[in-house]
């Protein structure tokens, strides 16, 4: 008889389902045998990187058989720079998820628990439940968080809090002095995660300032990615900053070398190449006006976004409708997993690749 492994894991990771990220192109080709597809489901640029970025990947190749720098110099001086903050108060990771991941694992225990909203990114309670902690979730508002709730629901035992702004997958976000009063009310040793995975996107004036809010609060910690708006989803390099304590505690943790070196050159690159940068905004903002007329023209009702996606009521099931998309070589993203069974989540493409999704949608309907 064998071994049955799955009882021999962490409580926790017992009965874990793995994260499920949008559907590749290949699989989908394999599947239907579809030549041309187009993926809008995983919030990716589809201006891919900069000519700057790539130019800078080329010029490193040579250097693939060293280990990269463990302590990501170049990178976290560039960041220091342009973000004006200390080196010392970065950690650098693999994509941002790495980062939040550094955080769980610093901080949360059987012992501990985790403050999240309901329809927030998923990782967060995957996380909390592998390591064992209790997650406290929250009703949302309005798709979105209710820090008031949020508030209310802090514990004896709660030592981190996750706010995703904007959020992934409702688009939802919170103003700055929202944000900065419900700071000045949650105790000052629990650890208050911003993520601002699409912080670059956003536009209101009342956003909630990041920087500005983790000078004043040392127990805020803002996690942000070049997977989104830089278009290296493929090279996986995020980063954290926090308070020069937290920084120096989660490098306790850090894997070494988990930056490549390939992600990090690439990504100093990024950061001096605006122009791109600004393109990539212009096109998102010029690409979900184009989804949300669509989608208004077919009657359907959709949350407000400030991302480079649009989560949208199909008005039933929605992994029916999933289905039939793909069937018309569309791939977006259901978020049943997010509690939200009649949404479907699409990311903004190039205008031909929003004008697929609508057409398809058309033909669904």
């Amino acid at each position: 008889m064998s071994c049955d492994f799955v009882s021999l894991a962490n409580p926790g990771v017992q009965a874990l389902r793995p994260y499920q990220p949008g559907k590749p192109i290949e699989e989908l080709q394999r599947e239907l045998g579809i030549e041309h597809i187009v993926k809008l489901a995983s919030n990716e640029n589809p201006l891919g990187p900069g000519a700057r970025a790539q130019q800078a990947i080329c010029n490193h190749l040579a250097e693939l058989a060293r280990y990269p720098d463990g302590a990501g110099f170049a990178l976290k001086q560039a960041l220091a720079e342009k973000l004006s903050v200390r080196p010392s108060q970065i950690t650098l990771g693999n994509g941002s998820n790495d980062v939040l991941n550094l955080i769980g694992l610093a901080f949360l225990n059987p012992s501990a628990s985790a403050v999240f909203s309901r329809h927030a990114f998923v990782v967060y309670p995957i996380m909390t439940q592998y390591l064992g902690a209790r997650a406290i979730e929250v009703p949302a508002r309005d798709w979105g968080h209710d820090l008031a709730a949020m508030q209310a629901a802090i514990a004896d035992d709660t030592r981190v809090i996750f706010i995703a702004n904007p959020n992934n997958p409702t688009g939802t976000w919170l103003g700055h002095q929202a944000l900065r009063r419900f700071l000045q009310q949650v105790p000052e040793h629990i650890v208050v995660v911003l993520d601002e995975a699409y912080a670059e996107y956003i536009h209101d004036v009342d956003y909630a300032d990041g920087l500005a809010l983790q000078r004043e609060f040392a127990n805020l910690v803002v996690t942000r990615t070049f997977s989104k708006a830089y278009g290296l989803a493929g090279l996986r390099a995020g980063y954290a900053l926090a308070s020069e304590q937290i920084t120096d505690i989660l490098n306790r943790v850090r894997e070494p070398f988990n930056v490549n070196s390939l992600a990090q050159v690439a990504a100093v690159a990024a950061l001096a190449d605006d122009d791109h940068l600004q393109h990539s905004i212009r096109l998102n903002d010029d690409g979900r006006r184009q989804l949300e007329q669509g989608l208004a023209g077919f009657g359907l009702s959709f949350i407000p976004s400030q991302g480079n996606f649009i989560c949208f009521d199909t008005g039933t099931d929605a992994t029916a409708v999933y289905q039939k998309l793909l069937q018309q070589g569309v791939i977006v993203r259901p978020v049943v997993p997010y509690g939200m069974p009649h949404h479907l989540r699409v990311s903004i493409g190039l205008a031909a690749e929003n004008d697929r999704f609508l057409d398809a949608m058309k033909a669904v309907l």
